[in-house]
């Protein structure tokens, strides 16, 4: 890591260490490069690329099929990072969420001097009488929250900024005791509505794996912070009414 004068530079936090990116030499982040992620083979040798062009500092997509996710710290602002696209770090922390194969990754990039500052409010979450919860624009069920909870579950749960697992989705029916098609239903429900209020890459068809959209809907619910570790609580209500004997049926 360099120990240069940091202003106007750019920093990327991967498990405990730094990366500082130099001018005039972009900073690779991939299976190989600069920021080694892990020996995972679904993962690009190079898939990003941390470079100032333009008196920016930009964020761009060098890989051919995966896509990351790009929010702030606070879920007001998130961008979906297509092959080929890029977008200008402008403002003071980001975090950045990606799946290769069946893990997910994150890591932090800080602005030392962003272009802009946020004075935006967060969305706010309010849960009705009916226990539905909206955020935003989008009303979910308790189900629909439920599912959400369950597939970041091993997010959620780690240590410090490990890799986590998304949970296949028998694993994650049996975990809130459905059946899959129940499971499946509402896993529909919940990403038309996110897709309803614009959020991108949810909608199924040809080439859309459901493990594909599972991890796109796992990495917009974190980034934006849809599920918290507070909502972690919602699981662990349900393994105390397994304990009790008083789960309903699914």
């Amino acid at each position: 890591m360099s120990t240069t004068d940091r202003t106007g530079s750019i920093t990327v936090e991967f498990c405990g260490e730094e990366f500082v990116a130099e001018r005039g030499t972009p900073l690779t982040i991939g299976r190989t490069g600069d920021v080694e992620i892990d020996d995972n083979p679904f993962l690009h040798r190079s898939f990003l690329q941390v470079v100032e062009e333009g008196g920016l500092w930009w964020l761009t997509n060098v890989g051919t099929t995966l896509t990351a996710t790009v929010a702030d710290k606070k879920g007001l602002f998130q961008a979906w990072l297509n092959p080929g696209a890029r977008i200008p770090l402008a403002v003071e922390r980001f975090t950045v969420w990606f799946t290769a194969g069946p893990t997910t990754y994150d890591f932090d990039i800080i602005v030392d001097s962003p272009a802009f500052t946020s004075t935006g409010t967060e969305d706010i979450e309010v849960e009705d009488s009916t226990g539905e919860t909206t955020v935003g624009r989008v009303t979910f069920t308790p189900d629909q929250k439920l599912l959400m909870v369950a597939l970041c579950e091993g997010l959620l749960r780690r240590s410090y900024s490990a890799p986590g697992q998304i949970p296949s989705s028998a694993d994650a029916a049996a975990r809130l005791g459905w059946k899959v098609t129940k499971f499946n239903r509402k896993l529909d429900n919940v990403c038309q509505k996110l897709a309803d209020a614009g959020t991108r890459g949810l909608h199924g068809g040809p080439g859309k794996l459901a493990s594909n959209r599972k991890a796109r809907l796992v990495e917009h619910a974190l980034s934006t912070r849809l599920v918290t570790e507070g909502d972690l609580a919602l699981l662990d209500a349900l393994d105390h009414e397994d304990d009790q004997g008083a789960r309903p049926p699914a």
